[in-house]
C-alpha cells in the first residue's frame, strides 16, 4: 500500500470538475485514481486523467450514477479500497456509504449515521434545537401530522415550507398569504414526492432578504472537530449558488468566532467525522441554523485559498483513519478568496440552461487566479448534467484585490459553443451593492438589470453584423478564391 495509507486506489464516484480536482489530489499523493463515466461524458479530462476508467449505465446519465450497486462492481473492479463521492449524486446518500462499508470499502465522507441525523431537515434541527443551538421558529409535520397546517399557521408569515429530504431548492416554497397555505403545502408535498420520494414536510419562519454563511468544519475518528471559517453564500438563484466568498463581509470579528463555534458545536455533538458544512440564515445580527451538508461543498475551493490546506488530502486521511493535522487554534486565514461558478445559461433569458459543442476554450490564469474545470473544446455540452461548467476562483491579499483579479481573470476567460454567464459575473462584480458587500439571497431577484444584456451600440452592432456576414460560407469561398487569370500564371514568382 501507498505510504500512510491503508489503500493504494481510490475510485471516484462523480464526474466533471470535481472528479477532475478529486484525481490531481490522487495523483499528487501517489495513490491511483479510478473513475466510472457514462457515455455523455466523451471526451471528458477527467477520464483521460484517471489510471483506470470504467463506464457505467443508466436509463438516463444522471441514473447511471445514481447506481451504488454498478459503481460498487466497478470500484472492486479497479480494486479501489476506498470510494470518494464528490458531492451530488450519491454523496449523501446513507444507504450507499453503508454499502461501501459492507463491501469492505472505505467510504470518504462522514458515517451512514451523521447522514441520516443530518440529511433529513427535521431529524436535524430537533437534534440542534434540543442541544440549544439557534434555530428559527418552526413547525414540523412529523410532531403531529394532523395540526400541522395550524401550526404552521401560527409561526405567522411569511414562512418557507420544505420537504424533510428536499435540497437544492427543490421543493420549497414561500407563503406570505395564509390563504394558500394548504395549497402551497400540496405542491411542496408533491414535489418531495417527485424528487426525493418522501413527503414529509416542515415550516420555518423565513427571513426576508437574509444573508447565507455557511461554516466548513472537519471531524476525525478521534473526536477531534474543527471548523475551517467561513463562506459567504448570498448570492443565489432559486436557492441555487452562483458566488461564495470568504471571510463573510457582514461578520464582526466576534460574530465571525461565535457562528463558526457553533457549527463547529453542532459537528462535535452529531459525532462528526470528515467533511461538513453546516449552513446559517444571518439577519439583524442573528444568526440560525438552517441545515447540514454532509459531505464536500461544491464552493471548498475558497477554504482551501484561504488556509492553505487541501480538503480532499485532508478527506482520505480522515477517512484512512489519521487524525486532523492541526488544532483548532492552529487554523490560518489569509486574505480574501472568491468563487464564481460558470454556468452554461442564459441569464437575459431567465438563467435557462443552454447547450452546444464546446468550440474554443482559453482559461486565465495568474497570480491569485485557480480554474477547477471538467470540459474540452469539442466536448459536447447537454442537458443531462448540471449547467455548471467550471469555477473561477481568485484569492487576494484583501476583498478589493480579489475582485480586480477575478474581473480580469472573467475578461480573459474564452468559452464558445454555448451561452455561459461569464459576462453576467463581471456585471455583478461591478455593481456598487457586490463592492460594498451589502448583498443578500433577494439580490439577484431585486436586481433584474444585472441579467439583462446591455444595448448594443450602433457601431458595435454593425461591427457584429459585419463579422457575422464575412464569417458564412459564400463570403469565405469567395475571398479564397484565386481568379482563373491568376491561377492560370501557375507557380511563377517574380
Amino acid at each position: 500500500m501507498t505510504q500512510s495509507f491503508p489503500f493504494d486506489t481510490v475510485l471516484v464516484a462523480n464526474r466533471g470538475e470535481i472528479a477532475l480536482r478529486i484525481l490531481r489530489t490522487l495523483r499528487r499523493l501517489g495513490l491511483k485514481g479510478a473513475i466510472v463515466h457514462h457515455a455523455a461524458d466523451k471526451g471528458a479530462p477527467a477520464i483521460a486523467a484517471a489510471d483506470i476508467a470504467i463506464e457505467i449505465k443508466g436509463v438516463t446519465p444522471v441514473a447511471a450514477f445514481l447506481d451504488g450497486a454498478q459503481i460498487i462492481a466497478a470500484a472492486k473492479a479497479a480494486g479501489a479500497g476506498a470510494i470518494h463521492p464528490g458531492y451530488g449524486f450519491l454523496s449523501e446518500n446513507a444507504g450507499f456509504a453503508r454499502a461501501v462499508a459492507a463491501a469492505g470499502i472505505a467510504f470518504v465522507g462522514p458515517l451512514p449515521e451523521a447522514i441520516e441525523l443530518m440529511g433529513d431537515k427535521v431529524r436535524a434541527r430537533k437534534f440542534v434545537a434540543d442541544r440549544g443551538f439557534p434555530v428559527a421558529p418552526s413547525a414540523i409535520e412529523d410532531d403531529d401530522p394532523a395540526s400541522f397546517a395550524e401550526r404552521a399557521r401560527a409561526v405567522g408569515t411569511p414562512l418557507l415550507i420544505k420537504p424533510s429530504a428536499g435540497g437544492g431548492g427543490k421543493g420549497m416554497r414561500i407563503v406570505r398569504d395564509l390563504a394558500l397555505l394548504d395549497e402551497e403545502i400540496e405542491r411542496a408535498r408533491s414535489e418531495g414526492l417527485r424528487y426525493f420520494g418522501d413527503g414529509r414536510l416542515y415550516v420555518e419562519r423565513f427571513v426576508e432578504n437574509p444573508r447565507h454563511i455557511e461554516v466548513q468544519v472537519m471531524g476525525d475518528a478521534h473526536g477531534n472537530v474543527i471548523h475551517l471559517w467561513e463562506r459567504e453564500c448570498s448570492v443565489q438563484r432559486r436557492f441555487q449558488k452562483v458566488v461564495e466568498e470568504t471571510p463573510s463581509p457582514a461578520l464582526t470579528p466576534a460574530q465571525r468566532r461565535d457562528i463558526c463555534e457553533t457549527a463547529a458545536g453542532i459537528a462535535r455533538a452529531a459525532n462528526y467525522r470528515n467533511a461538513g458544512t453546516v449552513e446559517f440564515i444571518y439577519g439583524n445580527g442573528e444568526f440560525f441554523f438552517l441545515e447540514m451538508n454532509t459531505r464536500l461543498q461544491v464552493e471548498h475551493p475558497v477554504t482551501e485559498e484561504i488556509t492553505g490546506l487541501d480538503l480532499v488530502e485532508v478527506q482520505l486521511r480522515v477517512a484512512a483513519g489519521e487524525a486532523l493535522p492541526l488544532a483548532q487554534g492552529a487554523v490560518p486565514s489569509s486574505g480574501h478568496a472568491i468563487e464564481l461558478r460558470i454556468y452554461a445559461e442564459s441569464p437575459s433569458r431567465g438563467f435557462v440552461p443552454t447547450t452546444g459543442r464546446l468550440l474554443a476554450l482559453d482559461w486565465p490564469s495568474g497570480p491569485g487566479v485557480r480554474v477547477d474545470a471538467g470540459i474540452a473544446a469539442g466536448q459536447a455540452v447537454t442537458t443531462a448534467f448540471d449547467p455548471m461548467l467550471a469555477k473561477l476562483i481568485v484569492h487576494g491579499a484583501t476583498r478589493g484585490e480579489a475582485i480586480a483579479r477575478a474581473r480580469k481573470a472573467l475578461a480573459e476567460t474564452v468559452v464558445l459553443g454555448c451561452e455561459t454567464n461569464i459576462a453576467f459575473l463581471d456585471r455583478l462584480l461591478a455593481d456598487a451593492v457586490f463592492a460594498a458587500g451589502e448583498v443578500h439571497t433577494g439580490t439577484l431577484d431585486a436586481r433584474p438589470d444585472l441579467a439583462a444584456e446591455p444595448p448594443l451600440t450602433e457601431d458595435l452592432r454593425r461591427r457584429l453584423l459585419a463579422a457575422a456576414a464575412l464569417s458564412i460560407r459564400p463570403v469565405r469561398d469567395a475571398a479564397d478564391r484565386i481568379p482563373a487569370l491568376h491561377a492560370a500564371i501557375g507557380g511563377w514568382r517574380n
